[in-house]
C-alpha cells in the first residue's frame, strides 16, 4: 500500500516528537510541523473548523433575526404608513363624494325648479291659447251669427224680388194678353 504524504508527516512528526526530551523541543518540533504542512497543504489555512463553522452559524443566524427583526420593523412602518394613507385617501374621496352628492342636489333643485318654471309656462301658455281658442270660437260663432242674418236677408230679399219680378211678369203678360186681345178686336176678323 503506498503511502501518502499526509502519512509521511505523521509518521516524522512521531519519530521526531520520540527523540525530544524536554517540552520546548517538543514545541519546536510540532511548530516546525505545522509549517511543513502548511508549505504542503496551503488550502488547509482556509479550511473552517467545525468551532468556526459554529460561530458562523450562530453569526449568520444572530444576523438572520436582526434582518428579521428589522424587515418586521419597517414592514409595519410601512403598514402603518400605507394605512394612515389610505385613511388619507379615504377621508379625501368622502369629502370628494359628499362634495358631488351636494353639487348633484344643487343641480337637481335648480332642474326641478326649472321644471316648476316651464310647466308654469305651458300653464299659462295653455291658459292663453284656451281663451284666444274661446275668442275665436266666439268670433266664429258672430261671423256665423251674422252670415246667417245676412242669408236671412239676401233670402228674404230674393223672395221679395222673386215676388216682385214675378208680379211684374205677371203685370207684363196681363198687359201683353190684353195688348193681344185689343189687337185682335182691332184688326179683326
Amino acid at each position: 500500500m503506498p503511502e501518502s504524504p499526509l502519512m509521511s508527516a505523521a509518521f516524522d512528526l512521531y519519530t521526531k516528537l520520540k527523540h525530544t526530551s524536554s517540552d520546548e523541543e517538543r514545541a519546536e518540533v510540532i511548530a516546525q510541523a505545522f509549517d511543513a504542512l502548511e508549505a504542503r497543504f496551503p488550502q488547509l489555512t482556509d479550511l473552517a473548523t467545525q468551532g468556526h463553522v459554529r460561530e458562523s452559524e450562530l453569526r449568520l443566524q444572530k444576523e438572520i433575526k436582526e434582518v428579521e427583526a428589522r424587515l418586521q420593523k419597517e414592514i409595519k412602518e410601512v403598514e402603518a404608513r400605507l394605512q394612515k394613507d389610505i385613511k388619507e385617501v379615504e377621508a379625501r374621496l368622502q369629502k370628494d363624494i359628499k362634495a358631488v352628492e351636494l353639487q348633484i342636489k344643487e343641480v337637481e333643485s335648480q332642474l326641478q325648479k326649472d321644471i316648476k318654471g316651464v310647466e308654469l309656462q305651458i300653464m299659462e301658455l295653455e291658459a292663453r291659447l284656451q281663451k284666444d281658442i274661446k275668442g275665436v270660437e266666439l268670433q266664429i260663432k258672430e261671423v256665423d251669427a251674422r252670415l246667417q242674418e245676412r242669408i236671412s236677408q239676401l233670402e228674404v230679399s230674393l223672395h221679395q224680388a222673386l215676388a216682385a219680378q214675378t208680379r211684374w211678369l205677371i203685370g207684363g203678360l196681363a198687359i201683353l194678353g190684353v195688348v193681344l186681345k185689343l189687337a185682335d178686336v182691332l184688326i179683326g176678323p
